[in-house]
């Protein structure tokens, strides 16, 4: 009896991840790290100086982690309700943090008890910060204003009213001491001038705004609201660059890394895009578990925080670079030890002896050895080899036609089982690498169960599915012959056009030959 053959799969060529310098570079932290807060966490901010701790912010706490601690190294929680937006000053000696009960307190890192405590604002602050001469405070809250304060005298400077919803976001400018911006559920940015008694520019986004970034230079502000990230041009005031639609739910936070070459965005559809901010395309993104909230960046890019609304805190340290005085030193074994005997040819009175190979056949080749080709068919609908590797169920079904035992198999199905043989021809007949199979598979099972249809409702849904991927697959297949066919045209009008040049400075050149033999 001859030896069974197993079924022969044909290798498709598969396109490979593209892999650039950004992959490279952001897929260089280690495993993250989890930390499990008392609630969502609506900031996290790094401390701008060396040990670069960083201030979370969740319920009605602020903790102070260190870079590589797993354990708060200092809390704040002199809050009766919820803390927000707990910032660093640039010198990294103060902190301040809006609360739920409209105050904002200013703490020393040093310390626990707040040193000032701004009183004014009606309702929740959300948003607070440092103007860029360190004495100044800017706020936003709930009851629609902006409030300015200075911190010496604890007393608020100028209160702004501008906003018609909650204002939820904020930076200042760092270049201009007096520039802050603050941004609105009214679909606002305000940028306001501490000199003046109004705002000086208000920029439409279209969505509730989430979050706010100013580039370093100042010239670039970046908006984030609903799915959009839009770039705007503040020198020419607040033209719109460029509009980014990359997520799928609202964007809810936005930084920069250390270079400000690279802008990241966080959203509720737990992605983390990163863009170029050149080209503003995605060149890396990251997953998380659940909705993010917020999202900080520590300088040199060394550690990536990322705040989700289930209180999980991610930390994502990056791997050190090896010493290639280290590697060196490792002792590798010499070459010939790898081709030791490879090159040894057997002699006449060497005894040859071969090692027996066990074959292992798989589950759909051992009932095609057996002759059930309908259990091998379901063998290869089974998910993981459907859905994985869809060209074992395609190199089976071929199988089974070369055997003339594809009608059989395809016969005596119930409700359920043609649904599934449906779905799959519909979703893989329009790749060509299956299609040949998969049209002579189609035509069988519409042969075979053609007197059931309008029995199931569900059979009658794939049966149109299937009709409207062939209907879509003939109509690109026109197309692109009409393409070719245009092509063609083209090609043979550039020839013919080349061909009548060659020929024109040929004879040029007999004529120009003639004429000088003449005169000679």
């Amino acid at each position: 009896m001859a030896t069974y053959k197993s079924v022969a799969v044909p290798a498709c060529p598969k396109l490979g991840e593209r892999i650039t310098q950004d992959t490279v570079y952001w897929r260089g932290y280690k495993t993250p790290v989890q930390i499990k807060e008392f609630g969502a966490i609506n900031k996290i901010d790094f401390s701008p100086v060396p040990p670069y701790n960083y201030a979370v912010t969740a319920s009605s706490r602020i903790h102070i982690y260190g870079r590589y601690s797993q354990e708060p190294i200092k809390t704040f929680s002199r809050f009766k309700d919820a803390a927000y937006c707990a910032t660093y000053r640039d010198d990294g000696n103060l902190l301040v943090a809006g609360s739920e009960e409209g105050s904002i307190r200013l703490f020393d890192i040093s310390g626990k008890a707040p040193l000032r405590q701004f009183d004014g604002h009606s309702k929740a602050v959300h948003v607070v910060g440092f103007l860029s001469d360190k004495y100044r405070i800017f706020s936003g809250g709930d009851d629609y204003s902006s409030n300015l304060w200075d911190i010496p005298s604890a007393t608020e400077i100028v209160s702004y009213s501008e906003h018609t919803d909650y204002v939820r976001c904020g930076c200042a400018s760092k270049v201009n001491a007096d520039v802050f911006i603050t941004g609105s559920y009214d679909h606002t940015v305000k940028l306001f001038d501490a000199r003046t008694k109004h705002s000086v520019m208000t920029i439409e986004h279209g969505q509730p705004v989430e979050s706010v970034l100013l580039f370093p230079s100042g010239g670039l502000l970046v908006s984030a609201g609903g799915r959009y990230v839009k770039v705007w041009d503040v020198l020419k005031g607040g033209q719109l660059l460029v509009s980014l639609k990359n997520h799928h739910k609202t964007v809810t936070c936005l930084c920069l890394n250390s270079s400000g070459q690279r802008l990241l965005s966080g959203s509720l559809d737990r992605h983390v895009k990163i863009y170029s901010t050149t080209s503003y395309k995605v060149v890396h993104s990251f997953n998380y578990a659940t909705s993010i909230l917020s999202l900080a960046l520590s300088p040199e890019d060394e550690t990536i925080v990322v705040g989700m609304t289930n209180g999980v805190l991610n930390i994502k340290h990056r791997k050190p670079e090896e010493r290639k005085e280290d590697s060196e030193k490792k002792r590798r074994p010499a070459y010939r030890t790898h081709v030791k005997g490879r090159t040894y040819m057997p002699k006449q009175e060497d005894f040859c002896v071969s090692k027996p190979v066990k074959r292992v056949l798989r589950k759909y080749d051992k009932l095609l050895k057996s002759f059930q080709s309908s259990k091998a068919l379901d063998a290869v609908l089974e998910p993981p080899i459907r859905l994985y590797t869809p060209e074992v169920t395609v190199a089976v079904m071929q199988e089974l036609h070369r055997r003339g035992t594809l009608r059989s198999a395809l016969a005596g199905r119930d409700e359920k089982q043609i649904n599934l043989l449906l779905t799959f021809v519909a979703r893989r007949v329009i790749e060509p690498r299956f299609t040949p199979v998969l049209v002579t598979v189609a035509d069988m099972i519409t042969d075979i169960y053609q007197p059931v249809v309008g029995q199931s409702a569900v059979v009658d849904r794939q049966f149109l599915r299937l009709q409207e991927a062939i209907g879509k697959e003939i109509d690109y297949q026109e197309e692109l012959l009409e393409v070719l066919g245009m092509m063609d045209t083209l090609f043979a009008t550039f020839t013919k056009k080349r061909d009548t040049d060659l020929d024109t400075n040929k004879s040029n050149g007999v004529t120009e030959t003639i004429e000088t033999n003449t005169n000679n």
